[in-house]
């Protein structure tokens, strides 16, 4: 990936209009727009020490990260989520901790808990709040669904809020604080699905797959041998929250906006202009806060590919990991093997992506005006 950057990029996509409504990046921030890529860069190499492959899961909890989200991870048992956080939490520089969920789980054994403590100066007794796993700056929420409401409930306080409430008092989380939950697809029983609602505060749903033959091969003669790693720290805290603050100020155009809009627009049954398979093969739509990160997505992995705008191609390639745990399928698609993906990657098929095509669309034009 070249550090040169076209300062032109910043303007193209934004009409004269939007340029007066948005401030460009100066150009402080395209020379941290280069750091960040390098650093993305850099990661992935540290990383691949100790994971093969996974590429594309890797670059999104790297977007996730950098906007501030949190992520949710599904995948069969062996894939190496575990470690792939860790070792992230590791080249991050930032602290890890695990938490397996589990159906006796209480709030307090992740948030902490109150304990009474002798003053050895006055001799009373007060209480002292002693931290529980969740005040770490990499939090792995290990089998989510296999712990209660209550204390699903818990993680997701300190998710949105980015505190815990223990008592009457609050206690603010360190920054930066990031989530990564994982699941089980394959075994049910006995668990605690997350509600559609709760599913929403993830910003992305992230599948991980089996290896390629070539990765798996290389995968038996690492983990087999006396193979060390040897992971280096690549930025730490407060460099990461400066480029989380960076990726905030990165434009974005009236058409990637509306294109965005109309993406997730299309999943909400009953509304004007939304197409008649929607209909056919959902229960449910995604709301506002999809849009949202949607394009707070875009804006971190445009400056990951080296551009300081949104192009159209990374709401495109965010789609899938934003909207697949936000739209409910119906049993008719059940039925005729319709998941969300093939649901979502049809939306973007039929959306048109050029500005001018969108607008004159008679069915995208009912959109925009409802």
């Amino acid at each position: 990936m070249s550090d040169s950057i076209d300062p032109t990029l910043i303007t193209r996509q934004l009409s004269r209009e939007e340029l007066a409504q948005q401030k460009p990046l100066d150009q402080n921030d395209i020379e941290e727009s280069k750091k960040l890529r390098s650093a993305f860069d850099a990661i992935k190499a540290e990383l691949s020490k100790v994971i093969v492959g996974q590429n594309q899961v890797i670059e999104e909890l790297l977007i996730a990260l950098f906007s501030k989200g949190h992520c949710m991870l599904e995948g069969v048992p062996g894939l190496a989520k575990t470690l792939m956080i860790s070792t992230l939490a590791r080249t991050l520089s930032l602290s890890f901790s695990r938490i397996q969920f589990t159906p006796d789980l209480m709030p307090s054994d992740i948030t902490g808990t109150e304990v009474i403590q002798e003053n050895r100066d006055t001799g009373g007794r007060e209480f002292k709040f002693l931290q529980g796993p969740l005040f770490a700056n990499v939090v792995l929420a290990d089998e989510i669904n296999r712990t209660p409401p209550k204390t699903q409930a818990a993680l997701l306080e300190a998710m949105q809020e980015r505190q815990v409430t223990v008592g009457r008092t609050r206690h603010k989380l360190d920054s930066p604080f990031f989530v990564l939950a994982t699941q089980n697809p394959i075994e049910q029983e006995g668990t605690y699905p997350l509600p559609e609602a709760q599913q929403d505060r993830f910003m992305f749903k992230v599948f991980v797959k089996y290896p390629s033959f070539n990765e798996e091969f290389e995968i038996a003669s690492k983990t087999t041998s006396t193979f060390i790693d040897d992971v280096k720290p690549v930025l730490g805290g407060q460099q990461i929250m400066d480029l989380q603050n960076l990726v905030r100020r990165v434009p974005v155009s009236d058409h990637a906006i509306r294109y965005t809009l109309a993406l997730v627009r299309q999943t909400r049954i009953g509304e004007p202009g939304v197409p008649k398979f929607i209909g056919e093969w959902l229960s449910w739509g995604a709301g506002p806060r999809a849009v949202q990160n949607l394009i707070i997505g875009s804006k971190a992995r445009a400056l990951l590919h080296g551009r300081v705008h949104v192009a159209v191609e990374d709401i495109q390639a965010l789609a899938l990991p934003v909207l697949r745990h936000r739209i409910l399928t119906n049993f008719t698609a059940a039925s005729e093997g319709v998941t969300p993906d093939k649901v979502i990657e049809k939306i973007v098929q039929e959306t048109p992506s050029h500005e001018g095509d969108l607008k004159k669309d008679e069915r995208f034009q009912k959109i925009f005006a409802s």
